[in-house]
C-alpha cells in the first residue's frame, strides 16, 4: 500500500476527515447526553476535522470530554484508554454517542490510534502487565503519574495515527505539558491528528492548532487570545488576591 501512494504521487488524507451523526442518531432529548448543548450540536451537524491538532475547551460538565470519549470508541479505540487492539475493563460508564456517530476516514490514512484517557490509565498498565509484548518494557505503576503518563507519550505516540486526550495535563508539571506540545507538534508534522479535551490555556497555545470552544452556545471556533479560560487565567496571576478574599472571606 506504502508503495502504491509513492508510485502514483498521490497524497494521503489524514486520518480522520469528519464525523458524521448516523441516520438513527436522535435529534434532540432533555436525556443526557442529549441535553448537553455541544452533544445535540454534534449530533445535528457533526465535525469536520482538518489536519494536526484540534482542542475542545470548555467548563467541566460541558460536553468536551463525552464527544472526545464518543469519536475515540467510533473510531474503534478502547472506551478506557489504549489503542485498537486494547481490550481492557472495569466498569462500563461510557455514553451512548459513540453509537450515533460514524467516521468518515481519510483516503488511505494510517488506521493506528490511541485513546489517552487520564482517569483511567491505572487500569491500562494493569492491563499491560497482565497482557505482556516484547514492545511493553515499562514497568508504569512503579513510575509517579507524571513519569507514567511521559513514558506513554515516548513509546505510543510514535506513529502518524489518530490520537484522542482527555485532559493530558491532569498529571503533568509545566514543563511536562511542554513536552506534550512537542510530542503533537511532532505527530502533526508527520501527518497525524490529535483531538484534545484539555483545561490547560498552556497547552492550548499550541500554535496552528484549531481550538473550539464548549459551551451552552454548543461549539465554536476561536483564537487563543479569545478564550475565556484565557482571560481567567490571566487575571488570576495578575491578582490572586482579587479572587481569593471572596472565596477565603
Amino acid at each position: 500500500m506504502t508503495a502504491y501512494w509513492e508510485s502514483t504521487g498521490a497524497r494521503r488524507q489524514h486520518p480522520v476527515v469528519a464525523v458524521h451523526p448516523n441516520d438513527d442518531a436522535p435529534v434532540s432529548s432533555r436525556r443526557w447526553p442529549m441535553s448537553i448543548p455541544a452533544v445535540a450540536q454534534v449530533l445535528r451537524d457533526g465535525i469536520e476535522f482538518g489536519p494536526g491538532v484540534t482542542f475542545l475547551i470548555g467548563e467541566n460538565g460541558s460536553g468536551k470530554s463525552t464527544i472526545v470519549e464518543g469519536v475515540a470508541i467510533a473510531y474503534g479505540l478502547s472506551p478506557e484508554g489504549g489503542s485498537r487492539g486494547a481490550q481492557h475493563r472495569t466498569r462500563a460508564t461510557e455514553s451512548p454517542l459513540s453509537d450515533w456517530l460514524r467516521i468518515q476516514r481519510g483516503v488511505g490514512a494510517s488506521r493506528w490510534g490511541f485513546f489517552l484517557r487520564a482517569e483511567t490509565m491505572h487500569s491500562f498498565y494493569t492491563y499491560l502487565e497482565e497482557n505482556p509484548s516484547k514492545w511493553d518494557t515499562s514497568r508504569f505503576h512503579e513510575m509517579s503519574h507524571g513519569e507514567s503518563f511521559l513514558e506513554v507519550l515516548n513509546t505510543r505516540f510514535d506513529e502518524p495515527g489518530f490520537y484522542c486526550l482527555d485532559e493530558p495535563e491532569a498529571a503533568l508539571s509545566f514543563s511536562s505539558t511542554l513536552t506534550l506540545i512537542s510530542v503533537l507538534q511532532r505527530i502533526a508534522d508527520e501527518g497525524g491528528q490529535v483531538l484534545c479535551a484539555t483545561h490547560s490555556p498552556v497547552l492550548a497555545a499550541l500554535p496552528g492548532a484549531r481550538i473550539l470552544e464548549v459551551g451552552e452556545w454548543g461549539l465554536r471556533e476561536t483564537e487563543w487570545d479569545d478564550l475565556e479560560l484565557v482571560r481567567h487565567w490571566r487575571s488570576f496571576l495578575d491578582g490572586p488576591g482579587r479572587y481569593l478574599r471572596h472565596l477565603l472571606g
